[in-house]
């Protein structure tokens, strides 16, 4: 599996609405990040589905480490 790219080494916070389903990127080459917008076609990532729990916050992944996809786990600081 090749490397995804990077389209910030930091995550995203964006406000989210209870129950509502959100498909972050995984591929990194989306335009509308952090979220998919089919880019990925061409390549061997799919989106990550999130559900969300509660309103608020969440810190969704910029850079395409995190091993707790699709939310930010500081990978960003090692790059």
């Amino acid at each position: 599996m090749s490397d995804p790219e990077c389209p910030q080494k930091a995550p995203y916070a964006i406000e989210v609405e209870e129950g509502k389903s959100y498909f972050w990127c995984s591929c990194g080459k989306s335009e509308k990040q952090p979220f998919c917008d089919g880019s990925h076609k061409e390549t061997e990532f799919n989106p990550v589905k999130y559900e969300a729990e509660s309103s608020g916050k969440v810190f969704f992944c910029g850079c395409k480490k995190s091993s707790n996809s699709p939310l930010c786990d500081g990978s960003h600081k090692n790059l």
